[in-house]
């Protein structure tokens, strides 16, 4: 008898030891990431990235989960009903955590509430460009020109409540213009409608426009980072430019449901910053134009609150409405 409790207080710490992985490994079930979108976008190459890592790291199998629909909304209501261990992670951007909550109506998830941040994973600027036919060849001349004949230039996004469309939004506050927004169905049509010269600009993820500014398809007007993009060095920064206060940058982070208790979390995030650190994931990030950019949990938290607080501010001033 006595040895049998020995191996049951053996077999309990062994069980502790695995913190966050437990319930997982008790019932058997891989962690999963969830993605809110299609596979093939930017959250789901990331979470893929991500993922591969991670079960590299001695995790056991992490699986990716797209669960697309509402902005990533779907996913996000999901994760918050989600137990709590661990099992049950999600790749979050500012389109879902800090807009598409806010923008929709219908929407009970709220990020603040919801979840707890586990670690940033990585930024992306985005860039202003013009299509080549238009006049302008800088920030200041668009300004000129749009101030001249307000609301008469059209600008593309790849939908409303997108970072794009919000960087926009911001941008022109800022500037002190008004133009027309030009919805689409995603950030493919809306370029090729550009350099079809159907509309004259749009903002854009600057790893899905370098090709066509380096070939000079497209005009690179600003890039929406603190810094110049190192894919872009001669494309200026748009306070460089003279419109302050419009940085954006596109960010991904791992988020987990609210009540995960800290210890998990904060073995989540070392394995995260782990996988961060390697050689192979800053490429294969790199490749895809992601600068990585790990925090802890709380810096994320914060994040996410002050994100939140930011564009919860253009929406309203903006009078932004999504379809329902």
């Amino acid at each position: 008898m006595g040895r049998q409790t020995s191996r049951r207080r053996l077999l309990v710490a062994a069980a502790a030891s695995l913190g966050p992985w437990c319930a997982s490994a008790q019932t058997n079930r891989p962690i999963r990431i969830l993605v809110g979108f299609a596979a093939g976008g930017g959250n789901d190459v990331i979470a893929r990235i991500l993922a591969q890592k991670l079960s590299e790291g001695g995790l056991g199998p992490v699986l990716v989960e797209n669960r697309t629909g509402a902005s990533g909304l779907i996913a996000a209501d999901v994760l918050a009903k989600s137990s709590p261990d661990g099992s049950t992670l999600m790749i979050a951007s500012q389109t879902t955590y800090a807009v598409a909550s806010m923008l929709y109506k219908s929407a009970t998830f709220d990020a603040q509430r919801d979840v707890t941040g586990v670690a940033m994973l990585g930024t992306s600027p985005l860039v202003l460009v013009a299509g080549p036919s238009f006049a302008a060849t800088s920030v200041r001349e668009l300004i000129e020109m749009a101030k001249a004949r307000p609301g008469t230039f059209n600008f593309a996004s790849g939908g409303v409540g997108t970072t794009p469309h919000m960087a926009a939004e911001l941008f022109l506050f800022n500037a002190g213009i008004r133009m027309t927004h030009v919805s689409y169905r995603g950030e493919a049509p809306a370029i090729a409608d550009v350099l079809a010269g159907q509309v004259p600009l749009l903002f854009a993820n600057v790893s899905v426009v370098t090709g066509q500014v380096k070939s000079g398809t497209l005009k690179a007007l600003a890039v929406t980072s603190p810094k110049r993009a190192p894919s872009l060095p001669d494309v200026p920064t748009l306070a460089e430019s003279g419109v302050s206060n419009s940085d954006v940058e596109t960010w991904f982070a791992l988020t987990a449901p609210a009540a995960t208790p800290r210890d998990i979390v904060l073995r989540l995030n070392g394995e995260v910053r782990r996988a961060l650190a390697t050689a192979g994931l800053h490429q294969r990030f790199a490749d895809i134009g992601l600068s990585v950019d790990p925090s802890s949990p709380e810096e994320l938290d914060t994040i996410i609150k002050v994100e939140s607080a930011r564009w919860g501010e253009v929406i309203r001033r903006a009078g932004i409405r999504a379809a329902e």
